[in-house]
C-alpha cells in the first residue's frame, strides 16, 4: 500500500481539508505483541515492521509533513536479550541499505538521532553517517530515526554543553538550552502517534514533545498503515492547540 495508497489527508477525512502537522513523530509499538499473537518470534515482528516503516514515511510526505521523527531503538533496549538486540542490529542495517536510493530519490534528508553507544556495530554506524551525507543536501521532508536514543540523555548533554561554553546561569533560557540539543533545528513536534494503545512516553524526545497533541490507535504497529497515519492527521486537525490559552470558536476569535 505505498505512497498512502493514493490517499491525501483530505480524503481520509471524508473532504475536509486543514493544517498538515508540521512535526509527526510515531512510537513504534507493538511488534513483539504481532508476533505472540500469530506464535512467532519477537524477530518476525520486528521483521514484519518495515513494510509499516516505509508506507508511513511515503503517507507522510505525501501528505506535506515536513518532519518526521520515528523511535526505532531507546537507550533503555539494550536490556533486551542479546539475541534480540542482535537481530535488531543486522535488520536495520539491512533495511537502511535497501532502502537507502529509493530515500533520497524522495529528496528526503535522513538523519539518525542517538547513535553514541558504543555497543553499536561499527558497519551499522557507517551506514548511518553514509546515509546522512547522501541525503544531507535533500530539501524535502526531513526523516529522523531515533536509535539508541533516550529524552533524558540529550537533555543532560545538552546542559553539560551549556556549562562547558561557560554560559551565565542567568542567561540560560529555553532557547539557549535547545540551541545545546542534538539537531537544534529540529522543530518542536506536533503530533506524536503511538501504535498499539499503550499511552507512555518512553523518554521519547522529552523537549520537542512539551506541547505535542499525542494518538494512542490500538493498532499494533506492523498492521498500521497510510490509512491508519492519515486518520491521525485528520483527527490533530480538529484539535484546538491552545498552548495553555483558553479555546477559540471557528473565526479564531477568543470569547470575552
Amino acid at each position: 500500500m505505498p505512497l498512502g495508497a493514493g490517499m491525501t489527508v483530505g480524503e481520509a477525512a471524508g473532504g475536509a481539508v486543514g493544517r498538515v502537522p508540521r512535526h509527526v513523530a510515531c512510537v513504534m509499538d507493538g511488534n513483539g505483541r504481532w508476533a505472540a499473537r500469530r506464535s512467532l518470534p519477537r524477530t518476525s515482528g520486528h521483521r514484519a515492521a518495515e513494510t509499516t516503516v516505509i508506507d508511513v514515511i511515503e503517507a507522510a510526505r505525501t501528505a506535506g509533513v515536513e518532519w518526521l521523527s520515528l523511535y526505532a531503538f531507546s537507550t533503555e533496549n539494550w536490556r533486551r536479550p542479546s539475541t534480540e538486540v542482535d537481530f535488531l542490529m543486522r535488520l536495520v542495517r539491512r533495511v537502511v541499505r535497501k532502502h537507502a536510493p529509493l530515500l533520497h530519490a524522495r529528496g528526503i534528508r535522513c538523519r539518525f538521532l542517538g547513535v553514541a553507544d558504543p555497543r553499536i556495530p561499527p558497519a551499522l554506524a557507517r551506514d548511518f553517517t553514509d546515509l546522512m551525507t547522501l541525503t544531507g543536501e535533500n530539501r524535502g521532508m526531513t526523516l529522523t530515526v531515533a536509535f539508541d536514543h533516550g529524552g533524558r540523555s540529550d537533555i543532560v548533554a545538552a546542559a553539560r554543553s551549556l556549562i562547558r561554553s561557560g554560559v551565565p546561569a542567568d542567561a540560560v533560557d529555553e532557547r539557549s538550552f535547545a540551541a545545546h540539543l542534538p539537531f537544534p533545528d529540529t522543530p518542536d513536534v506536533d503530533l506524536v502517534i503511538r501504535t498499539s494503545g499503550e499511552q507512555r512516553i518512553s523518554n521519547f524526545m522529552l523537549w520537542q514533545v512539551a506541547y505535542a497533541e499525542w494518538m494512542f490507535p490500538p493498532v499494533l504497529w506492523p498492521d498500521f498503515r497510510a490509512p491508519h497515519f492519515l486518520q491521525c492527521l485528520h483527527t490533530y486537525q480538529q484539535r484546538d492547540r491552545r498552548f495553555g490559552g483558553v479555546p477559540t470558536d471557528a473565526n479564531g476569535e477568543r470569547p470575552a
